[in-house]
């Protein structure tokens, strides 16, 4: 499951980063350019509808409740979380302002010059702001999904797969796989990187819609109607060329990169997760836990620490950083610092959502003494042996 990015409003996609450079088409892709089709197909795309696909998979139902929030209010500030709890309650005439005061801050923001919204103060300003959205927002989860959503990060699971190398094949688990972009991509990706390198691959969602797409592995060329997103739209011509048969307005996955990849059903809360899959050199749960409350996406990632094996690695991103952060360092996980900045700013998405969508990502803070565990994505459970 994925952040929804897909809810950005249409400043922030116009400062969105410059999509992957399109190669020329082959003749195989009727000579026009994939991207040129997508962007077409992309003007189709309807907001409200995109706010409506809200299915839950990966491992939770639809979320709500307060539940021990103040321990995760963003500021880690008593008072701030005191005036932010006291917005989120008032009522003028039945109606809570909160959401016009949200709505006014976030259009002022977008207009604002980066010079501006990089400044000390008002970053102080947005984590108030961040803090405050995550108190009040419904938290839901969705289909939305990008094939190579996050480049550093993949090259650091390629990285990651080669130190787990004993001979067989390294046994690698994606949890909340949704509609297998990010399945297909991480195949592709250690084919591409280490063809010597044989993988098994388990692909797991709650799902089963969504698995059923997954496992058929046919795109289309534009806005994907589950997940009401250009799935495609970070791919290169040449990577979708390598990746991809062309079947009319539609992508097919090709055998050689599904290979070796198992789909089935499974829930991230349940305990029994770990027998039905068993213990994993990698295990990779994106973008799902921010959906979750607090407490909810706490005990989720402590169940899936339990899937790795010693000395393995997690990989989780899309997760609320108090969460990952207090339970890395219950546990004593190792963070993986390898690429650490360009990983947290790789997905474009995350980053441009904050500070006014409850999944958004922070800026990165060097300054911070908990920076190294706080916005690592990757960690070593135990000891390798």
């Amino acid at each position: 499951m994925r952040s929804p990015a897909e809810t950005l409003d249409e400043p922030a996609r116009a400062a969105d980063a410059p999509r992957a450079r399109a190669g020329e088409a082959s003749p195989a892709f009727n000579g026009n350019s994939i991207h040129e089709q997508c962007n077409r197909a992309n003007g189709k795309r309807s907001a409200r509808a995109r706010r409506r696909n809200s299915l839950d998979h990966a491992g939770v139902h639809e979320t709500r409740g307060p539940g021990a929030r103040e321990r995760f209010f963003s500021l880690g500030d008593r008072a701030s979380w005191q005036v932010a709890e006291r917005m989120t309650r008032a009522r003028v005439f039945g109606k809570r302002p909160v959401g016009v005061y949200l709505r006014f801050g976030e259009w002022t923001w977008r207009h604002l010059p980066r010079s501006i919204t990089t400044r000390r103060l008002a970053t102080g300003y947005a984590r108030f702001v961040h803090g405050l959205v995550r108190l009040q927002g419904d938290r839901r989860q969705y289909f939305g999904t990008f094939f190579f959503r996050n480049r550093p990060q993949l090259e650091l699971i390629c990285r990651l797969a080669e130190l787990r190398r004993r001979g067989s094949a390294v046994r690698i688990a994606v949890v909340g796989c949704s509609l297998g972009a990010e399945v297909y991509s991480i195949s592709w990706s250690i084919r591409s990187a280490r063809p010597d390198l044989k993988t098994t691959m388990q692909a797991v969602d709650i799902s089963e819609e969504a698995l059923a797409v997954a496992r058929e592995g046919v795109y289309s060329l534009g806005v994907s109607q589950l997940a009401d997103e250009p799935m495609l739209e970070r791919a290169t011509e040449d990577e979708m060329r390598a990746m991809f048969d062309r079947e009319g307005e539609k992508l097919r996955v090709k055998s050689c990169i599904k290979d070796g990849i198992r789909w089935s059903v499974a829930d991230a809360r349940d305990p029994q997760i770990v027998d039905s899959l068993g213990r994993q050199d990698l295990v990779v749960a994106n973008d799902f836990l921010c959906h979750m409350e607090p407490p909810e996406a706490e005990s989720c990632l402590r169940n899936l620490a339990r899937l790795v094996d010693t000395g393995g690695y997690l990989v989780v991103s899309g997760i609320d950083l108090d969460v990952r952060t207090k339970v890395a360092n219950a546990l004593r996980w190792k963070p993986v610092n390898d690429s650490i900045e360009d990983i947290h700013e790789g997905d474009r998405s995350l980053r441009l959502s904050w500070p006014w969508r409850y999944w958004g990502l922070e800026p990165f803070d060097k300054s911070r003494p908990d920076s190294n565990v706080r916005y690592a994505s990757a960690f070593q459970i135990g000891e390798a042996t």
